[in-house]
């Protein structure tokens, strides 16, 4: 699909792998609305590239449709969506001491990762398919939904975190086949160990990363987020893939722990 002249919404697209999906996009040509809750950093990407911000907190379906009405009235269709936001969280199903997992943070994972993802590809999909069909094919957008490969693999203590991003890994296939009807292309991307600004500047921080890239196959890096962007555009810009769950991860394979 072609991407210039053309609006998209990117959730999460104050920072990390959503700020940088967003400076891809806007520079092939496309009007992108930042949806997320910090609304400085939102403006200033939107500002800087060009685009506009939405305050939108994904698990509020008022805010979500508010934000997608906002890239829906570009002077441009909106042809993608793309979720981003997202939270962890690092608690054992029963901790050592014999405590179970406490249900207000693994409700709130859920409610920002899976519930917020669906929020967007539903009201952004409604939104789309009012356009004009961009192709021969009928086509008129496509949603990109970011899992993790912990969604695949999750390690221990990571309960919510896998349970949310393993919802979304479901969800690609019937939304494609859902969304279809509609001209609407579904696909998963599933990062493995990025190196995004969650990892803080403390004294300790290199030596995290270093014990994280160790079973990388290759390259032997932390993925970098232009690349998650890339990979986006990519997806995007080729018609054919659909209903596709794609690892994004220099071939780790998350151990137990």
């Amino acid at each position: 699909m072609e991407l210039n002249g053309t609006a998209a919404i990117v959730s999460g697209g104050a920072s990390g792998l959503g700020e940088a999906t967003a400076r891809v996009l806007a520079a092939a040509g496309v009007t992108v609305v930042i949806a997320d809750l910090n609304e400085e950093n939102g403006k200033r990407v939107a500002g800087e590239i060009g685009g506009l911000f939405a305050r939108t907190d994904v698990s509020d379906e008022g805010s979500v449709q508010a934000a997608v009405d906002a890239a829906a009235a570009a002077a441009v269709p909106l042809r993608t969506a793309v979720s981003c936001a997202g939270i962890g969280w690092a608690a054992r199903t029963v901790s050592r001491d014999g405590t179970p997992h406490d249900l207000a943070p693994y409700s709130k994972v859920i409610a920002i990762n899976l519930i917020g993802t669906f929020n967007l590809m539903r009201i952004a999909a409604a939104a789309i398919a009012k356009t004009k069909p961009a192709d021969a094919d009928g086509q008129r957008g496509v949603i990109i939904n970011t899992a993790s490969i912990a969604g695949i693999e999750g390690q221990t203590g990571q309960i919510a975190y896998s349970a949310s991003k393993g919802g979304i890994i479901g969800m690609t296939l019937p939304a494609a086949r859902d969304l279809s009807a509609i001209g609407v292309r579904v696909n998963t991307i599933c990062p493995g160990i990025i190196d995004t600004p969650i990892y803080g500047n403390s004294e300790n921080v290199e030596e995290l990363k270093a014990r994280l890239v160790a079973p990388v196959v290759f390259p032997k890096r932390m993925g970098r987020s232009a690349e998650f962007g890339q990979l986006v555009r990519s997806l995007i810009e080729n018609d054919y893939m659909n209903a596709e769950v794609i690892r994004f991860d220099g071939g780790i394979r998350f151990q137990p722990k």
